[in-house]
């Protein structure tokens, strides 16, 4: 049976609500940011902050020198999360497969099979974006498509506001013509990459075989090969159920408390996760770090990645921060537990300055060369010397 998923987002979502709260702030320029931190990055902007050059994460003070009329808001998430709630409350009576994003207004539905009850996919989805603009103020792009790729990158074409409907056996038609960084699951890397290459378009990588992308992506080649195809077979989760997390466990031989071991055994933790990651074709935002004692006492402490990320080094920096902050008392470590959660497609968007594109693609250049030796000839074949201690 062809699958049938309904894509919701709301675009600029904490900028929604937050207008929902204040009406004044309609059709102005917004911006939202911790205030009185020094160093505070832009969590949330309006369509019109974003025409004027501003992006997720830029720091706050570079975002008011491209737009001094915004109105800067301090986020809260509590609000954030009830409209989640709200809005998962609005699609549970359609299908009992409703996925949830983290507090960012993405809602996907699957509604394969659910014709006789509710009608056709369109119809549902119209009805749906109704409801919400209806009951919660909130105006969402809506999509459907055979699955959640296909169905993202709809709700990202017509953005801000709009619909978008991709029929089985279209995909190829729909995807060719769009720029690549539509594509959902590419990386800020991989765009650079393709950039060098001149590739600005998904009909442009869509010619390559699967031969010609492992040259330059390595283990990213089957994935890009994939997305540019609109094949995407990930599920819809069920309602209520806790979110997809890639966990790695160590324990240690003898306990310890020495900091070169400890970061050793983490870093190959990071190394398993990332790709584990690359392989579900998704990032994470959190990284959690959980250190059992020796006297049974447990603490764990959480760090986040800006932007969410799959990549070896960015993951075990995260998690070493978490590690330094979870290790607060003398005694020694038995067993420590890496947990990357919050997964999300990864974010579209280049870096913005040059010379951390070039760091990031020396860094993926040998993170492509390790894992093809290690699918090769084994993954113990070949270590990166900081997990040696281990």
């Amino acid at each position: 049976m062809t699958r049938s998923i309904i894509h919701l987002n709301v675009a600029d979502f904490a900028v929604a609500v937050e207008r929902i709260v204040d009406r004044r702030l309609q059709n102005r320029p917004m911006i939202v940011a911790p205030l009185g931190s020094a160093r505070a990055v832009v969590y949330d902007m309006s369509e019109e902050a974003y025409q004027c050059g501003i992006r997720k994460h830029m720091p706050l003070r570079m975002a008011r020198r491209l737009c001094p009329d915004a109105s800067v808001l301090h986020p809260h998430p509590d609000r954030y999360e009830r409209a989640m709630r709200a809005l998962l409350k609005q699609a549970l009576p359609y299908s009992p497969l409703v996925e949830a994003g983290d507090g960012d207004g993405h809602l996907f539905v699957d509604t394969t099979g659910t014709g006789r009850l509710f009608g056709p996919p369109v119809d549902i989805a119209w009805r749906l974006h109704r409801q919400v603009k209806t009951d919660l103020g909130l105006d969402p792009i809506w999509s459907v498509a055979p699955n959640k790729l296909l169905a993202k990158a709809a709700t990202r074409l017509v953005k801000p506001v709009g619909e978008y409907v991709v029929g089985a056996g279209e995909e190829a038609v729909f995807l060719a013509p769009l720029p690549i960084r539509l594509v959902p699951g590419l990386e800020r890397d991989d765009l650079d990459r393709l950039k060098a290459f001149n590739f600005t378009r998904v009909s442009q990588v869509m010619a390559l075989s699967l031969e010609h992308l492992q040259v330059p992506f390595g283990n990213r080649a089957r994935f890009l090969y994939e997305a540019v195809r609109g094949i995407d077979s990930s599920p819809v989760l069920p309602a209520g159920r806790p979110g997809p997390a890639v966990i790695s466990d160590h324990d240690f031989d003898d306990d310890t408390n020495e900091p070169a071991a400890l970061e050793s055994a983490l870093y190959g933790m990071a190394e398993h996760a990332g790709r584990r990651l690359r392989r579900q074709r998704r990032a994470a935002r959190r990284i959690s770090v959980a250190l059992d004692y020796s006297d049974g006492i447990r603490s764990i402490r959480q760090a986040a990645a800006t932007p969410a990320t799959a990549h070896d080094l960015t993951l075990f920096k995260a998690a070493r921060q978490a590690l330094n902050l979870a290790r607060a008392r003398r005694l020694r470590i038995r067993h420590m537990r890496l947990t990357c959660d919050r997964l999300v497609f990864p974010p579209a968007q280049m870096a913005l300055f040059p010379e951390d594109r070039q760091n990031r693609e020396k860094q993926d250049r040998m993170g492509d060369a390790i894992d093809r030796v290690r699918s090769r000839f084994g993954k113990d074949m070949i270590h990166v010397g900081r997990t040696l201690a281990a």
